[in-house]
């Protein structure tokens, strides 16, 4: 971990600089109150996958949330781009982050004419574990105790991060979150999708769900090779019995579920759908890689 720690420049409110030298205000309001939104981009062959649709969700939740926008988008792909090319890595993932900025009257109203703060750092993007590709995870269903405004990419993620512990008090890799109606609203950090009858089926977005881009790639290549899919409400007893589970994320791609709450999805494999869909998004993350070589 030191050697990747040495190799980060991070982009810093128009600096590049070291990982180990950026320093953040503690009057910064994403630090005192969560005030901010963010973005993770996959990077394949030092390009931004969906780079558009990465944007425009960010430019999304910074409208819903009233935080101006610091870069135009020739900027916002400019500064990635350079961020990109002062690493090795091949395939990284990018994490960016936009706060409301520096306030320093500690005040839940947000002073007029804050400037931004704009934070941007990126990894290196390791591919799925062969023992995944092979096994599938292991998932448990939790409730969904998270705000009214998933739609919103919000750097404000203490119930998320308090579900990753309890899956990880249960031995498991992820969660399902199930709202109070006892509806399927997404994973802990991704979108939700099931298998039945060979249809593939996937909550419809709205305020209680990102709209992921992932997904939206997953529903793209459905529509490509006429797999059925259809967005409504899935419930947790369609859950439970569902032949296929997946989760999807722009690091992660679509995980197959092979075990919820202790029980076998389907077979306890990986299903057929879902081994047909990561074939075709392979061959689609390929020609993205093949029109900048």
């Amino acid at each position: 971990m030191t050697d990747t720690l040495n190799q980060q420049i991070v982009y810093l409110n128009g600096n590049y600089l070291p990982i180990t030298e950026s320093q953040v205000s503690t009057q910064d309001r994403g630090f005192l109150f969560g005030d901010g939104v963010y973005e993770v981009i996959p990077v394949y062959q030092q390009k931004p996958f969906c780079f558009e649709e990465h944007l425009q969700r960010l430019k999304n939740s910074l409208q819903a949330t009233s935080i101006a926008n610091p870069l135009t988008d020739e900027e916002w792909l400019e500064m990635l781009q350079t961020l990109i090319s002062k690493h090795d890595w091949q395939d990284q993932y990018i994490y960016l982050q936009v706060t409301r900025g520096v306030q320093m009257q500690r005040d839940h109203m947000p002073a007029d004419c804050l400037a931004p703060t704009i934070y941007a750092y990126t990894n290196p993007l390791k591919p799925v574990a062969p023992n995944i590709i092979e096994n599938g995870i292991k998932v448990i269903t939790l409730e969904d105790i998270r705000w009214l405004r998933c739609d919103i990419k919000a750097i404000t993620l203490l119930p998320n991060v308090m579900m990753k512990l309890a899956v990880k008090a249960q031995g498991a890799d992820d969660a399902v979150l199930i709202t109070k109606q006892g509806l399927v609203s997404e994973g802990t950090a991704s979108n939700a999708f099931i298998v039945k009858d060979g249809v593939l089926i996937t909550p419809p977005n709205s305020h209680k769900i990102l709209p992921g881009i992932t997904r939206l790639v997953i529903e793209s290549i459905a529509k490509q090779f006429k797999i059925p899919l259809v967005e409504r409400d899935v419930t947790e007893e369609e859950l439970n019995n569902a032949d296929e589970i997946w989760l999807s994320s722009s690091t992660k791609e679509a995980l197959p579920v092979t075990q919820i709450n202790n029980k076998p999805v389907g077979t306890g494999k990986p299903g057929a759908l879902w081994l047909k869909m990561r074939e075709h998004y392979q061959q689609h993350k390929q020609k993205f890689i093949e029109t900048y070589q």
